[in-house]
């Protein structure tokens, strides 16, 4: 006993060995755990919403408990204005984006037509009449023909999984509101009760170390959503301005993918970029003006400004965790591999300074 007392290292390592062989051992004898990752599965997109929401308003809580107001009440005012906001979302916008998304899915042959079009006149710009546009859409699977068939196999196919989306649905709406209110409630239990799973010795820097955990996801998820509502709100005054259709649905995905970082400002960019398209060069380019300029503010002001260096990861560093991430999870992975990839940092940076202090101490690790 006394050598794990004196060895940290030991401790760790021998701790870290004892988790990977129940995980062996636990793949070996998946059917006991069967009923586990059914009730996992069922509860991990609510709570991980839930979370991400709680992320996402937790500093207007504290905002208003500044004003002597006790928690709980606090937490009360925001989550009817949040369900309040969520209902009336539902009520007058969301109609019109699925109005919106069923003109543009209607409209997609036409769109594509239009993009040919668009194509052919490309073709009477001094040094652009040497390209072969249709052998570079052949070459990139682009025409009409394969595009509207990949489209209507895929609304063919997700049809059959609507009814269990909407149970799904039905699921998320009723728990994710209980799991948010004990977040907000009980959120500060979360530590200490970690904490008292580790030995005396180790609680007060669990404590710490959850801490600087939470202060990073805090400080991505509140930061970045923020930015991504005033890039959304930005994206569709512009488009507004520039006369384009489908704006209320391109800018929010517009601001829903300027989450990811980096890329997600491209992706976002490229429907507003061919709906602009279809109309006439000029309005893609006025279009991909107007990302290119609010893309800017995001990232010399906005984003600088809500998200600080909670992060400070290389960005190419960023990139390969979103592809790494994006590969192995999805777009569930490529929205949170990196404040996961902060996380992960964050404890190895902490263990690596614990490591230190006890060395210079004197101490046995």
């Amino acid at each position: 006993m006394n050598i794990f007392k004196s060895s940290k290292l030991l401790f760790w390592t021998l701790w870290s060995l004892a988790a990977a062989l129940t995980v062996f051992v636990s793949t070996k004898i998946s059917f006991v755990f069967q009923p586990l990752y059914a009730l996992f599965s069922t509860l991990f997109i609510p709570v991980l919403i839930a979370g991400f929401l709680f992320y996402l308003m937790n500093p207007l809580v504290k905002l208003i408990e500044k004003s002597k107001l006790k928690r709980k009440y606090a937490v009360l005012i925001v989550m009817v204005f949040a369900i309040g906001g969520t209902i009336s979302f539902g009520i007058k916008v969301v109609p019109l984006l699925l109005e919106q998304f069923s003109e543009l899915i209607v409209n997609i042959p036409t769109i594509i037509a239009n993009v040919e079009i668009q194509a052919e006149d490309l073709k009477r710009i001094p040094g652009l009449e040497r390209i072969d546009y249709e052998e570079v859409l052949l070459r990139l699977n682009l025409s009409l023909d394969t595009i509207s068939n990949t489209v209507l196999s895929s609304i063919t196919t997700s049809i059959s999984s609507i009814l269990s989306t909407l149970t799904g649905l039905a699921v998320v709406l009723i728990t994710v509101p209980i799991i948010l209110f004990y977040l907000f409630y009980d959120g500060k239990k979360f530590a200490p009760a970690v904490a008292s799973l580790f030995p005396t010795k180790y609680k007060k820097n669990a404590i710490e170390l959850l801490s600087q955990m939470n202060d990073v996801v805090s400080g991505y998820i509140s930061g970045k959503g923020l930015a991504s509502i005033v890039v959304g709100l930005l994206v569709y005054i512009g488009i507004l301005f520039i006369g384009l259709p489908y704006s209320l649905l391109l800018a929010i995905i517009c601001g829903a993918t300027n989450m990811i970082p980096y890329i997600g400002p491209f992706i976002g960019a490229a429907p507003a970029f061919i709906i602009g398209l279809t109309i006439s060069p000029g309005k893609a380019l006025l279009v991909a003006l107007l990302i290119v300029i609010i893309q800017q503010v995001d990232a010399n002001f906005l984003t600088p400004k809500f998200v600080g260096k909670s992060l400070d990861i290389h960005p190419l560093t960023i990139i390969v965790v979103l592809l790494v991430a994006g590969k192995m999870a999805g777009i569930v992975g490529i929205i949170f591999g990196v404040p996961g990839f902060a996380v992960v940092k964050t404890i190895i940076i902490y263990v690596k300074k614990i490591i230190i202090e006890e060395n210079k101490k004197g101490k046995p690790i």
